[in-house]
């Protein structure tokens, strides 16, 4: 993969993102209910991440978006912990260091906003994912943190920034 870039979200990304995100949860036969699937945002991810200590970036190349992942304070949490939400990427750019890439980038601008803790749920079969959260830093939780209403992702992990 060449000539690709990770920029922030505008508002004329909003439908591809969704569409993205979506086939990913299709490919993956991930469950929609209790997951970031049936978050009321989906198709304005611009304007949901176009508020105070959160941003939203896509990875593109040649006009195509080829993933996408974003930081946002952590939903009825501790306002030091951010959470990292949505960060999904069509498979003919997976194992590319990519995700690494956008992982660096978000928490970087994490830490820009002043927080001390990343947080992120996923699914048990997503290993590929945890493996990159591993690497880059994340620890396994007993329990889940906040209250993000994804209440179908057992798997949860943290950060310190």
């Amino acid at each position: 993969m060449k000539n690709w870039i990770i920029r922030k979200i505008k508002k004329e990304d909003n439908q591809e993102v969704a569409k993205l995100i979506r086939s990913v949860f299709d490919e993956m036969e991930i469950p929609k209910a209790g997951t970031a699937y049936e978050d009321p945002y989906l198709d304005l991810m611009f304007e949901e991440y176009n508020k105070p200590q959160s941003v939203y970036f896509v990875v593109e190349s040649e006009g195509k978006i080829l993933g996408c992942a974003g930081i946002a304070p952590l939903e009825n949490g501790d306002p030091k912990i951010c959470e990292l939400q949505k960060m999904y990427f069509l498979p003919e750019v997976r194992g590319l260091g990519i995700g690494s890439k956008m992982m660096e980038e978000c928490l970087t601008e994490a830490g820009k906003f002043g927080f001390e803790k990343c947080y992120i749920e996923t699914m048990p079969f997503m290993h590929a994912a945890q493996k990159l959260y591993r690497k880059s830093g994340f620890e396994y939780l007993d329990t889940p943190m906040g209250c993000t209403g994804h209440n179908s992702c057992p798997v949860w992990m943290l950060k310190k920034l």
